[in-house]
């Protein structure tokens, strides 16, 4: 999508940290960080949002593997830590991007509303 900031991302026409890559997923760091770890990770195919993905499509288990690897690579795996996918602008989705928040690094409260 042209004019969308994640895949200019994926694209390399905005640098971002790069904390995990694979040939379909992106994980970097938010550049306004909600906790200690805030890590947004993202399918570098363009969907809007969950419900866009293709019921063929395997993109959920790829994003469930780099989850994992992100939460040990930032060291949260065993800590524990948040993952947050928002739905449409009244759920907060600023971005109209597919991607996951994971929050981490301090004692998160609840709810987060």
């Amino acid at each position: 999508m042209e004019d969308c900031l994640f895949c200019k991302i994926v694209g390399g026409e905005i640098p971002s940290q790069k904390v995990y890559e694979t040939q379909r997923v992106l994980a970097f760091k938010d550049i306004n960080p909600q906790a200690p770890v805030h890590i947004l990770i993202i399918p570098k195919e363009h969907y809007k949002d969950i419900l866009s993905i293709p019921r063929e499509d395997d993109i959920l288990s790829e994003i469930k593997e780099a989850i994992e690897k992100v939460a040990e690579i930032c060291g949260v795996k065993e800590s524990g830590f948040r993952v947050v996918t928002n739905c449409g602008e009244n759920a907060g989705q600023s971005v109209a991007h597919l991607h996951f928040h994971l929050f981490g690094g301090k004692v998160l409260a609840w709810p987060a509303l």
